[in-house]
């Protein structure tokens, strides 16, 4: 279960943020977990909500957005929807497109006190 260690570090992060610009603690916290990204959301929100009490992270409500995996075809000149990094382009079944989006993982914004 990586999302453990996903976890502590985006708690690191949090700590970090602290430090530099002082607040009490984050009422929402909002993630992008890209659908490439390997990433159990599910999983994630647990492993967070677990390590929280006693942290900056403690009652935060936590959203995590999954956002779809985009990809270039080079044959079609599009950009296409992909499920995994081995699917052919839905227009035209060649297999050498290029992921544009979706493998991120990011901090996407907090609400702080």
């Amino acid at each position: 279960m990586h999302e453990l260690s996903l976890a502590g570090g985006i708690l690191q992060m949090l700590e970090q943020t602290r430090a530099r610009d002082p607040f009490k603690r984050v009422m929402q916290l909002r993630l992008e977990a890209g659908a490439l990204s390997g990433v159990d959301s599910s999983a994630l929100r647990f492993a967070l909500e677990s390590i929280a009490p006693g942290t900056c992270l403690e009652n935060a409500i936590i959203e995590i957005e999954e956002p779809a995996a985009l990809a270039w075809c080079p044959h079609c000149s599009q950009s296409v929807q992909i499920q995994s990094r081995i699917d052919p382009c839905p227009l035209c079944a060649g297999f050498q497109l290029q992921v544009t989006s979706g493998s991120e993982l990011r901090i996407m914004d907090l609400q702080v006190v």
